[in-house]
């Protein structure tokens, strides 16, 4: 039975790693770092994209877990159907939760409080003075209430909200309070300052911002996207947008990048930033003991964590 371990870090980059494994450094290069056949656990580069994550995945002949490293799994989802059966797919729940909520929050405040328009006031030495929206009184929705949408309420409470309301494809009680399943966004929409969107994408979710859901927004809300550019219908975005009717922060985009002279980066009411949620000091640390207890279990046959499905099942 083969035992390789692809990684996209050194193996003296993280502590606690069981032996017996045949550790191989693979970060998304050309080049395999071994014959893909006889991985058994394969860690996924982080932030290389879809083709990247997929390519060695129909040679994986012996491969028994696939691991993200991020909460989102749909830039594996195109090579699952190449895996053999029986394979458990894992992410990274609990990895980016603290980096994603502190930038939801970040382009919320930076949003309402005006931000870009400061700093572009002070890169043309003029003195923007005047009153801006605050969080404090306002009512969030947010939709998506997995690990990041419960690190993000807790940010919120702080600021003073007047109130947090949370949607899930089910629903269910939290120590927060009631959980809304999606069928009731569209009461809960009108109701909203700010909508925060902490999805993640499946057929479900695509393009689950859409005409309707927007419509359904007040005048002058602001809606964040921190979850995956596809949740987002851009061209029905960019149409309440150019009328002035809401904003929006966004930190994914769909396309991504988004490319020159694409219309949404100019624009009326909107910040950008480019995919940044998760990629932050506070990363390294969590992904690696992430890792280490996983591969932990994975060498003593016990249950993993975060499985998300198994393949054939």
């Amino acid at each position: 039975m083969t035992a390789d371990v692809w990684l996209p870090f050194r193996t003296e980059e993280i502590e606690g790693l069981p032996e017996g494994l045949t550790y191989r450094f693979w970060d998304g290069d050309p080049e395999f770092p071994s014959d893909p056949a006889e991985c058994a656990f394969y860690a996924v580069p982080y932030m290389k994209g879809s083709e990247v994550a997929v390519r060695p995945m129909a040679a994986m002949k012996s491969v028994r877990v696939v691991q993200t490293l991020s909460a989102g799994v749909d830039h594996v989802e195109p090579g699952l159907s190449l895996l053999p059966g029986g394979v458990r797919l894992c992410n990274a729940r609990g990895v980016h939760d603290a980096s994603t909520a502190e930038l939801a929050l970040t382009l919320i405040l930076a949003s309402l409080r005006g931000i870009p328009d400061f700093v572009r006031g002070q890169d043309r030495e003029e003195w923007r003075a005047g009153f801006r929206p605050a969080l404090a009184d306002k009512s969030v929705l947010i939709v998506g209430y997995g690990a990041v949408g419960a690190a993000i309420e807790e940010r919120l409470v702080p600021f003073e909200v007047a109130r947090v309301a949370r949607v899930a494809r089910r629903e269910r009680t939290t120590a927060r309070g009631l959980v809304h399943p999606f069928t009731r966004l569209s009461d809960l929409l009108p109701e909203a300052d700010v909508v925060v969107i902490a999805t993640p994408l499946t057929e479900e979710t695509r393009r689950l911002v859409d005409a309707d859901f927007l419509a359904r927004m007040k005048d002058g809300a602001l809606l964040v996207n921190v979850a995956r550019g596809g949740v987002v219908d851009t061209e029905d975005l960019l149409a309440e947008l150019e009328a002035g009717r809401i904003t929006a922060a966004l930190d994914v985009t769909d396309p991504e990048p988004l490319p020159k002279g694409h219309p949404l980066w100019h624009a009326p009411g909107v910040l950008i930033s480019p995919h940044v949620g998760g990629p932050t000091s506070a990363f390294w640390p969590r992904v690696k003991r992430l890792l280490s207890s996983q591969l932990n279990r994975f060498a003593q046959g016990e249950p993993l964590e975060n499985v998300v499905l198994t393949t054939g099942a």
